[in-house]
């Protein structure tokens, strides 16, 4: 039988709107991890450097401030370039450590001008190397107006020595195609970050744990109102949230949709599991959603993995009216 592997969610808060400092954050939870033997450590949703719980940029239907804008300003300028020197330090610690890092990160896409953010969960091998991005494909409600979409490009689960790696952000695991995506490339261990702190998220968690037959890795902040900036809550108070803000309820859950360890509730922590890989294969005797219970003589799925972009440079005239023929041509197929 392969050997367990020990994996590790890190509950805790970010330093807001300063990514330096909530690098170096993770560099200290990572290695307090990875004394305790851990060989993938996840970190929460938009951990660098903020899930903006609270914050309403200065908006209501039809009208901006300038303030808002500002605090927006702030926001951008701390999330990350991918790739970028941050990156690359995130790429450090996991070459450091010798262990798989999952962080959920705020991106910018350095590729053009800044203006543009994405909600990431970005995956470093044990030799520094960037192995996977994942961009959110659909931000949920209020988030729509800070984030942008991904596409199917970013819609991957990737092989280790662990197991096969992949996973969702937060509300796109409601999504049961997405869902039926990660089955189809056969995930083993789900990575799902969350900024969800309700308790009915356990019961989702637990869910798609059953449903996809792999271990699910749901890890979520501890924050309260005192990490939040002095001037960001003078700006946009925050008196009508509870504190803490987020009061976590990180977990790891087993094929059969059994908690190994957790839920962690109101307190910053290191949750640990040794996962059975013995256990993904029992789990499929009775189940298995993409082999003996998939009936692909009735439901069939086609996921597009296409980068999708705005915009398209031609050298010359014609080549842009075929480009223009070729898309009509595949939009009628």
């Amino acid at each position: 039988m392969p050997s367990p592997v020990r994996v590790a969610l890190v509950q805790d808060a970010p330093v807001l709107f300063d990514r330096a400092a909530t690098i170096d954050r993770i560099a200290q939870r990572a290695s307090q991890a990875a004394q305790g033997g851990a060989q993938l450590v996840l970190l929460p949703e938009a951990f660098v450097s903020a899930y903006p719980r609270g914050l309403r940029f200065g908006t209501v239907v039809g009208s901006r401030t300038d303030a808002g804008r500002a605090t927006w300003q702030r926001y951008l300028e701390s999330s990350l370039d991918v790739p970028g020197p941050d990156c690359d330090r995130l790429g450090a610690i996991a070459a450091q450590l010798r262990l798989w890092l999952c962080v959920g990160v705020v991106e910018r896409d350095p590729s053009h001008a800044a203006g543009t953010l994405y909600c990431s969960l970005l995956i470093f091998a044990p030799d520094g190397s960037l192995a996977s991005r994942h961009r959110k494909l659909k931000p949920t409600a209020t988030e729509r107006l800070v984030w942008a979409e991904g596409d199917g490009s970013t819609l991957d689960v990737i092989p280790t020595p662990l197991g096969r790696l992949g996973g969702l952000i937060c509300w796109e695991n409601y999504m049961p195609l997405a869902r039926a995506a990660m089955y189809a490339q056969g995930v083993e261990i789900y990575l799902a970050p969350t900024a969800d702190q309700r308790d009915t998220w356990q019961a989702t968690v637990r869910h798609i744990a059953c449903e996809g037959r792999c271990f699910v890795l749901s890890c979520n902040q501890l924050v309260r109102k005192a990490d939040y900036p002095p001037d960001v809550l003078a700006a946009e108070p925050l008196d009508h949230l509870p504190d803490p803000v987020c009061r976590g309820g990180s977990v790891i859950v087993s094929p059969l949709g059994q908690v190994l360890a957790g839920p962690l509730w109101d307190e910053p922590g290191i949750l640990t599991a040794d996962l059975d890989p013995g256990q993904l294969t029992r789990a499929k005797l009775d189940f298995d959603p993409v082999g003996h219970y998939a009936r692909p003589d009735v439901f069939h799925l086609t996921v597009d993995r296409s980068p999708r972009t705005g915009t398209t440079f031609c050298a010359t005239p014609h080549q842009a009216r075929e480009n223009t023929r070729d898309q009509f041509t595949a939009f009628k197929a």
